[in-house]
């Protein structure tokens, strides 16, 4: 069985951008794997980066064939992990990285419990805020009530994680982030 690292914060905590970089540094030995989501597409965002973006319909198809590890609805949406993906990348030899909610992570470290799981913590629910309203363009999201009230289930879940990093200042967080992995997958 190869590593899995999973990585788990509230959204707007920086996950996707510390994903980005330990995969910039560490293409050779770490793949990320693509969730399945039914949530419209944003800008910047195309198929297969950072989603696979496909219908309900679709969606519910493939949890019918038992396609996903696991699945959960966030935030209205259906998000789901599938089966094939970490298999292919095991058998080249890679360890597999992903970004994925509290329950998905319950799921994925009960059905492979050696994989590590990460926490992104913001420095506070107000920065977290201020992200949000910055990745907005100083607009917050239509769910910004709801995405609060998970961040605080979330915060509260990071003491279940195997690890927590702070991302207060992202240089720094991220060279702890960076030396989690590398420890993990050289052991």
């Amino acid at each position: 069985m190869g590593k899995m690292i999973i990585v788990v914060a509230p959204s707007g905590a920086g996950k996707s951008t510390f994903i980005d970089e330990i995969l910039d540094k560490r293409s050779f030995d770490i793949k990320d794997l693509i969730t399945y989501t039914t949530r419209e597409m944003r800008d910047g965002e195309s198929q297969g980066v950072p989603y696979y973006f496909i219908s309900k319909e679709d969606f519910e198809a493939k949890i019918e064939k038992g396609f996903f590890v696991e699945w959960a609805r966030v935030h209205s949406s259906l998000y789901g992990s599938s089966h094939d993906q970490i298999r292919d990348h095991w058998s080249q030899g890679h360890a597999v990285i992903m970004d994925i909610d509290i329950q998905g992570a319950e799921t994925f470290k009960s059905k492979f419990p050696e994989a590590i799981t990460v926490f992104i913590q913001p420095p506070s629910l107000e920065a977290l805020k201020e992200r949000l309203l910055v990745r907005g363009g100083g607009v917050l999201p239509p769910d910004f009530d709801m995405r609060m009230e998970s961040a605080k289930l979330e915060m509260e879940w990071s003491k279940f994680a195997d690890h927590v990093v702070v991302n207060d200042e992202f240089d720094k967080a991220f060279k702890e982030f960076a030396n989690i992995v590398e420890h993990y997958i050289n052991s």
